[in-house]
């Protein structure tokens, strides 16, 4: 499945993965599956790139692709297949680490508030400490995606300090709509999945399915779970088309707070998806979900990926591993 994806990536994109191409005018983006990504969804069904760059008098070629898991989403952008990312606190951290004071890789913008959720078949586990070998969790990249760094932080506070790996055995990478169709066919392949809206929720529906914890729990309040992000160097050498994204991207997610039911049917639409519109609203609806552009909980991320060694350097405010169009913001 991912080497379909990266595959897939590489021809919408027409050029080859290794191959960087930068040129004012022109935005490759790679998006993942979910309401999270909903802005994205917005931007490219309402054509707001395009608009925004009329305004600012360039002509900019929009090319869209999806992948699954960060580190998919890493591989492309340093390869220079993509211009813009999104992925999870996690990976992105991890990135902009290893590429201090070359490619410099920061975060553009969040895509907004929602949970994610830990569900699971299994009607014995009710806590982490309740899977054993014979249960796997399904998550969209093992170790590195946003989904498994929560599972480390939740497992060193069920297990104790410096087991965060505790359960890093038993996760398997699965992109979430196969990942949920395997758990909700109930194979023992799949027993749980570290999962996203909406397709918690459509789990959710099946009474043979329940929630272990939610991010909000192990974070200890509201994160913005996905980021978008670049290399400094797109941003320097494509100030205009940077700027005409930023100012789409703000549009959106404000459309979507003040549109929910047309938002939700956006959705349905470009992903061409068979679930219930109102049930999608129902889900951006949701008290937990808020669609702002800026970062929050990030910094609890990068304090825990320094502790346990996953990046070399811990920044000293969210603002290092962020361009300066959110430093007026009140992110973390």
């Amino acid at each position: 499945m991912m080497m379909r994806l990266l595959a897939a990536a590489a021809v919408l994109f027409g050029a080859a993965i290794t191959v960087p191409v930068h040129a004012e005018g022109r935005l490759r983006i790679v998006e993942q599956f979910g309401t999270v990504y909903l802005p994205l969804h917005v931007l490219r069904d309402q054509k707001l790139i395009e608009k925004h760059a009329e305004k600012a008098g360039i002509d900019v070629k929009v090319e869209w692709a999806k992948l699954s898991g960060g580190a998919a989403i890493n591989d492309a952008l340093i390869s220079g297949a993509i211009d813009i990312g999104a992925a999870g606190a996690g990976p992105v951290l991890v990135l902009w680490d290893r590429t201090r004071g070359s490619a410099d890789v920061k975060i553009i913008a969040a895509l907004g508030e929602q949970p994610n959720y830990l569900i699971t078949n299994n009607p014995k586990v009710k806590t982490l400490k309740d899977f054993t070998k014979a249960d796997k969790i399904a998550v969209p990249a093992v170790v590195v995606s946003q989904q498994s760094r929560l599972l480390q932080i939740a497992a060193e506070k069920e297990f104790g300090e410096g087991k965060f790996n505790a359960l890093d055995d038993i996760t398997v990478n699965l992109p979430h709509p196969d990942a949920t169709a395997a758990l909700l066919s109930g194979s023992a392949t799949i027993t749980a999945h570290f999962s996203n809206p909406p397709y918690q929720e459509q789990a959710l529906q099946d009474p043979k399915i329940h929630k272990v914890l939610s991010s909000y729990d192990i974070m200890g309040g509201r994160i913005t779970p996905t980021l978008l992000y670049a290399t400094s160097k797109f941003r320097n050498e494509n100030p205009k088309t940077f700027k005409v994204f930023v100012d789409a991207l703000n549009e959106a997610s404000q459309w979507i707070e003040s549109h929910k039911t047309e938002a939700a049917e956006t959705y349905i639409r470009v992903e061409q998806s068979k679930l219930d519109p109102a049930f999608v609203k129902s889900v951006i609806d949701s008290p937990d979900v808020s669609f702002t552009t800026v970062p929050k909980g990030t910094y609890k991320y990068a304090a825990f990926l320094a502790k346990i060694g996953a990046i070399k350097t811990k920044p000293a405010s969210w603002k290092d591993y962020t361009f300066e169009e959110l430093h007026d913001k009140q992110g973390d």
